[in-house]
């Protein structure tokens, strides 16, 4: 029988480099948020831990103990099974929610078949109090603004591939943030795991670098970004790309036109109420007569004027502006990685 080591934070996401996680609380608490990476290897289900937290709450905790061994007991070699399939060179990662009863009990059975495990001091509370103190810390950022189809995912993109720092949020989010932002894409997080996610690529990067993000709303999607993290996008350095209409339209029609049309009706109906009626219906006709151009247009002034309020928001002593006249994602990037050269840290 191998000893479990209680370590703290830091160590434990050093540790998580190279050993694998395991998570083992509930499905539902896992699902509402995790560490990327780990998996599940619950002690209860969801109605057992709930069956447990009650006998707990009304008679104590060596009740509560035999209650869990009863409900649990025999199924305990098919989570050691999990657990020993799950770790790496013998070792293994452990964590529930405060680092208590459920960490304890699953560490000593995984210790048991010679693992060597090592628990997570605080749990899963004290990882998420870690993330969102390192959310909240001011960095090199660099924000990429411009209204819808100003091509801003693909120049990220571009300049990803060549070397230089980004962190995607809509990739993280699963959304590409507009009314049309789920077409294509799969479920998104939950914000709790859209903060884990962004901490884990965020704790990546070299700090003495900048890195460059898209310029959002507060939401992306029904995913909301966590509220010190986007604070600091609104003091940052933000670079704007000026683009006409005319030239955004071609890369939006060869995005969504493609989609059916009862998808694009359904995706204008959702901001309805913010073009209004005459502008819904027109749009709506637009889709059903195939003028896939005019549609665009038509929701395009609306999101023009939503995002030049929001700008107007920032300081604009952070702001450059640059005016490209080609939706050419080089040259584009090139222009942007210029302008960036006038940033003052």
């Amino acid at each position: 029988m191998k000893v479990v080591q209680k370590v703290n934070i830091l160590r434990f996401l050093e540790l998580s480099e190279i050993i694998k996680i395991a998570d083992v609380r509930s499905p539902s608490e896992y699902n509402f948020g995790h560490i990327p990476g780990a998996v599940n290897i619950p002690l209860f289900d969801d109605n057992e831990r709930a069956t447990v937290g009650i006998k707990y709450k009304k008679e104590g905790r060596l009740p509560a103990i035999l209650e869990g061994l009863r409900q649990s007991g025999p199924f305990l070699r098919i989570k050691l099974e999990q657990a020993l399939k799950a770790a790496t060179e013998g070792k293994l990662l452990v964590h529930c929610w405060r680092g208590g009863m459920r960490s304890e009990a699953m560490a000593w059975l995984f210790s048991l078949a010679g693992l060597e495990v090592y628990v997570l001091d605080g749990g899963y509370k004290s990882y998420r109090r870690y993330v969102l103190k390192y959310l909240s810390e001011k960095n090199k950022m660099i924000v990429l603004g411009g209204m819808t189809g100003s091509s801003k995912t693909h120049i990220l993109r571009y300049l990803k591939n060549n070397k230089q720092q980004v962190i995607d949020l809509e990739q993280l989010a699963n959304h590409k943030g507009s009314a049309f932002g789920a077409l294509g894409q799969p479920p998104q997080p939950t914000t709790e795991q859209f903060g884990n996610l962004l901490f884990d690529d965020l704790r990546k990067l070299n700090k003495e670098l900048p890195f460059w993000v898209e310029d959002e709303s507060r939401n992306i999607g029904t995913v909301f970004i966590p509220d010190s993290f986007y604070l600091n996008m609104q003091e940052t350095a933000t670079i704007v790309l000026e683009m006409e209409m005319s030239t955004r339209l071609p890369r939006l029609m060869q995005e969504y036109s493609g989609y059916p049309p009862g998808v694009l009706k359904s995706s204008i109906l959702k901001i309805s109420k913010r073009l209004g009626g005459d502008k819904t219906n027109d749009a709506i006709n637009a889709v059903e007569t195939g003028n896939f151009a005019k549609a665009i247009e038509i929701v395009l002034y609306y999101y023009d004027k939503a995002y030049l309020f929001g700008l107007n928001k920032k300081n604009s002593k952070n702001i450059i502006y640059v005016n490209p006249d080609t939706d050419d994602i080089e040259a584009n990037s090139l222009v942007v990685l210029g302008a960036a050269t006038n940033i003052k840290w």
